[in-house]
């Protein structure tokens, strides 16, 4: 997946990076982007493609009709796809709930993984939520599994020691997850689309990301999918050169981003997680609920009050990145030495130490 690069010197990418880390004084957000109100200097409005993809597929898999969604390209970035929040009212609680209840389930792999036995590991959720409750209620608790979290793989698992994809480390990827990921990725002018691999990240308050590359599939003509859920992030997308200038914008919860073409291999990152409003815990967006009966054959299914209650106490810290990808082309295979070196899209943690264990928990080695 990504390849870190130390930082050394100060370049204009580490600069802004630094600058949107800063918590004292708070950075100034001025010049970011906000896709709900675009710049029309900096932005231009996409046409999708709805043609391959049935309305009612649409529908179950919690999303409007591609034809209202709100798309948006960047000026010098082509291939880069911005989706503003194309899900329906309800729909995104579904989502919250298999990344903090679901997809931590084993045979998945969390960081947890790399400290701890498979049996302490297993069933996150579990053994977290009677604790949250009481946190709910305002008793000071110790952290839980739950909160410890920061990331999961799915699909081809990445292998922190060889930093390779492998097929010999392989679990099924979530067919819900899949089916999502295929229809927007049609929607964007990639039809047959093939999920093989994720990472979900999970952000605390103080967490960011350090400035990387995804560049070890072995198919780069598939996009690259990342998915947003939870508080708002600033994401700097930069050029090929590690030192090139980024450009500044929010990820608002439900907003998808696709990386494709050349864009595809463009150094990015996230520097900080923007605090909510007060008063606003939550985005408005996650406090809806489904509008409409759900049907038995429907990926979207009701999240339980006691299930949302957990959820939401999560989110109001917090935000939950789920990135998709192809590994191989079609009819392709791994290369017998190995596979492909994989980044590891996952959140470095400012309380964190910098020592080499606590880098392979967070997820990749970071230098900023």
């Amino acid at each position: 997946m990504a390849a870190s690069i130390a930082e050394h010197g100060e370049d204009a990418f580490r600069k802004l990076f630094k600058q949107y880390k800063r918590r004292n004084p708070p950075p100034d957000f001025s010049e970011v982007i906000n896709f709900s109100k675009p710049c029309k200097d900096k932005v231009f409005t996409c046409e999708l493609n709805s043609a391959p993809i049935i309305e009612e597929d649409v529908s179950k898999a919690g999303l409007r009709p591609v034809k209202d969604w709100r798309a948006f390209g960047l000026h010098g970035y082509p291939g880069f796809i911005f989706i503003c929040n194309p899900f329906l009212p309800g729909s995104q609680q579904y989502w919250v709930k298999q990344c903090l209840k679901i997809y931590p389930r084993k045979p998945n792999v969390c960081n947890l993984d790399m400290h701890m036995s498979s049996v302490e590991t297993e069933n996150i959720w579990e053994k977290s939520i009677d604790v949250i409750r009481r946190k709910g209620c305002g008793k000071g608790e110790p952290k839980t599994l739950l909160e410890k979290l920061r990331w999961v793989t799915l699909g081809y698992h990445y292998d922190w020691n060889s930093k390779t994809y492998s097929p010999d480390h392989y679990t099924p990827f979530p067919k819900e997850l899949h089916s999502l990921s295929h229809k927007v990725a049609a929607a964007c002018g990639f039809p047959g689309f093939n999920a093989e691999a994720g990472i979900l990240n999970y952000y605390r308050s103080d967490s960011s990301l350090g400035i990387h590359v995804d560049e070890s599939e072995l198919d780069h003509t598939r996009p690259l999918l990342s998915f947003s859920f939870g508080q708002t992030a600033v994401f700097l997308l930069g050029g090929t050169k590690r030192e090139d200038r980024p450009t500044a914008m929010f990820m608002n919860s439900g907003d998808i981003m696709v990386m494709s073409g050349p864009s595809r291999l463009l150094y990015h990152a996230v520097p900080c997680i923007v605090s909510a409003p007060a008063g606003n815990m939550l985005p408005p967006c996650l406090g809806q609920r489904l509008e409409t009966e759900v049907q038995d054959d429907d990926i979207i299914q009701s999240v339980s009050e006691e299930d949302w209650d957990v959820c939401s106490w999560y989110l109001q810290t917090s935000r939950v990145n789920v990135t998709v990808r192809q590994v191989l082309a079609s009819g392709q295979t791994f290369p017998d030495s190995q596979a492909s070196h994989l980044s590891t899209d996952s959140c470095e943690k400012s309380e964190e130490g910098k020592n080499k264990k606590r880098k392979s928990e967070s997820g990749y080695e970071r230098d900023t």
